[in-house]
């Protein structure tokens, strides 16, 4: 039970904070579909970071730095990818949906291309040892099982620092969108733009703010997912979490506590998926794996087609902001 609880919190981190991402994009008024292709380039530049920091000698010892870096600066090349489609949904009024489809097509293209040019292989491998369970040994950290009881191993034992940076930033951002001056202003710029500037906010700027937040928290949650779900492989693909992410989003109605308890239950189904085979009743039916695979995706559309009726989007979301508009 105690692994299925930590494998349950690795799932989680990632979606937790994609699904933030695109929280804060919508409540200013742009929908971020491109969640899915700001992640793979987001894990993309970080592990290319972590190669190349740990050719330098200084680093080989100090891989909790690597890893923080490497954080760093996919979360910076998200917030700039996700400069893309601000800027054509801001600009140039462009449909968002179709400009985050664009993105999403363009992101993997990218990686792929960068990974063959310099490396001429199908992915990236940024992790040097690797142990029985996939736990990455060298970017993860972990205390003696026998100084913490089995509550604390949750969230300790085999941790890694991204769960509790995103921990951290998940509980900040949650305050910044909630109880600033800033958080205000970006809400209302996606609920009524056209109040929002009349009271002497700058639209444009709110919208820029909140797309390249998310774009930042997105490229974050991708690194965060090869690194600790997909054993360090950075492949051009991040298995949908993005979208995975969207649906979470969607479930939470665009509030950070309903986004984490979507998190989590989306995140124990994943775990699930990966290790039906240490659960005693789902290993007893004996079916093919693929289908413990699709049980999350299958329970989004089941969750999405049941609470439909209550989601309150944003209302100004995906409309294009024009002064002269009442």
């Amino acid at each position: 039970m105690i692994f299925l609880l930590q494998k349950t919190l690795i799932y989680t981190i990632p979606l937790l904070i994609v699904a933030l991402a695109g929280m804060f994009a919508e409540r200013s008024g742009i929908i971020n579909i491109a969640l899915d292709g700001i992640m793979i380039f987001g894990a993309f530049s970080g592990a290319l970071t972590a190669l190349l920091l740990r050719d330098i000698p200084f680093f080989v010892d100090h891989n909790q730095l690597t890893f923080v870096i490497a954080l760093a600066v996919a979360a910076v090349s998200g917030g700039l990818f996700s400069l893309l489609l601000a800027f054509s949904a801001i600009k140039l009024k462009a449909d968002q949906t179709i400009a985050g489809t664009a993105l999403n097509m363009l992101a993997p293209a990218i990686a792929l291309f960068f990974i063959k040019v310099f490396y001429n292989k199908d992915q990236l491998e940024m992790t040097p040892a690797l142990n029985s369970q996939g736990q990455v040994k060298d970017f993860g950290y972990s205390l003696k099982n026998g100084e913490l009881n089995d509550f604390l191993k949750i969230f300790f034992d085999k941790a890694y620092i991204s769960t509790f940076i995103a921990l951290g930033l998940f509980i900040l951002l949650s305050i910044l969108i909630y109880k600033t001056k800033t958080g205000l202003r970006l809400r209302s710029c996606g609920e009524h733009p056209q109040a929002a500037a009349s009271v002497g906010i700058n639209v444009n700027r709110m919208r820029y703010l909140g797309t390249t937040v998310s774009g930042a928290l997105a490229g974050f949650g991708g690194y965060v997912y090869i690194a600790t779900v997909a054993n360090g492989q950075a492949t051009g693909a991040v298995a949908g979490m993005g979208f995975l992410a969207l649906a979470i989003m969607i479930f939470g109605n665009w509030k950070p506590l309903g986004i984490a308890l979507g998190a989590l239950f989306f995140g124990f189904l994943k775990c699930l998926g990966g290790n039906y085979q240490r659960v005693p009743f789902l290993k007893a039916l004996n079916l093919p794996q693929y289908f413990y695979y699709i049980i999350p995706y299958v329970a989004v559309l089941l969750v999405l087609a049941f609470t439909s009726k209550r989601s309150r989007a944003p209302k100004a979301e995906g409309i294009p902001y024009d002064k002269g508009m009442r």
